[in-house]
């Protein structure tokens, strides 16, 4: 297997979104911003690792942020997962966006729910505004995390789909 440069560049730059967003459950702009340059120069330059054009990110990448952007309205999202959520719009284009959507959600119902289990946190609580997900200072679930893990392993599983047929 054998991955271009421009799927090097989006492995490193979800590897480092997750590693930011596990370890301090916060993302720079400038990590989402460099992601977002990114992935429209690998489109208009045809060099994109998922087969996004330029269109198709810029589309990707506006559903992107307008799908998740009333959960952070809400209060149940951080801006950084809105971000994220649209720069992964723009590197794997808007037909990527339901499923990556889905896999994030499952993965962090099975985070929030071992977390759950390991705070030993009562069901009662849940609907209280306090914080209620937090082991030792750690709060919430690194759900950008739970975002990009997902397209990385499509990614990087791409070659092997082939096989199966």
């Amino acid at each position: 297997m054998s991955l271009s440069i421009s799927g090097v560049v989006f492995i490193v730059w979800a590897v480092a979104v997750a590693v930011c967003d596990c370890r301090n459950r916060r993302i720079p702009n400038l990590l989402a911003a460099a992601g977002l340059v990114a992935a429209f120069v690998c489109a208009f330059a045809q060099h994109n690792p998922f087969g996004v054009h330029s269109f198709q990110a810029l589309l990707g990448m506006a559903v992107g942020f307008a799908v998740l952007l009333p959960f952070y309205a809400l209060g149940v999202m951080g801006a950084a997962d809105v971000k994220i959520f649209a720069v992964l719009g723009a590197w794997c284009g808007i037909h990527a966006l339901l499923g990556l959507w889905v896999a994030a959600s499952l993965i962090g119902g099975i985070h929030a729910a071992a977390l759950l289990i390991a705070t030993r946190t009562p069901l009662a609580t849940l609907g209280r505004r306090a914080p209620t997900f937090a082991f030792g200072e750690r709060r919430a679930t690194p759900y950008a995390a739970c975002l990009t893990v997902p397209a990385a392993a499509w990614l990087l599983l791409q070659p092997f789909a082939g096989l199966a047929r």
